[in-house]
């Protein structure tokens, strides 16, 4: 496993964890803003995921089909992927890096 795959899985696997957590919250019948603020934790942790892959695809996959002269296929291809996940264009917090 590569740093990046190990990175992403750590983050998911995190997130899923905190997942289950807000889940039990909701079944313990938690206050609402209790739950609203850690699904907005578990959502941060969504995006800066994602933000994440589209990075490395952006460094391998686009970068090697724009080499390969296929641009408008890849730039194509990343418009139909980016309207299904609107978080990745907003910018990270700024407590968030990205690497």
């Amino acid at each position: 496993m590569t740093e990046y795959e190990a990175g992403v899985s750590n983050r998911l696997k995190t997130a899923r964890g905190h997942l289950g957590g807000v889940i039990q919250m909701v079944d313990d019948g938690a206050y609402c803003p209790d739950v609203m603020k850690q699904l907005s934790a578990v959502q941060g942790l969504l995006e800066g995921t994602s933000r994440m892959v589209l990075r490395r695809h952006l460094q391998t996959c686009v970068a090697r089909a724009m080499r390969e002269g296929r641009t408008e296929a890849i730039v194509d291809e990343l418009m139909e992927t980016l309207k299904f996940d609107k978080s990745v264009l907003r910018p990270p917090a700024p407590q968030e890096a990205i690497t």
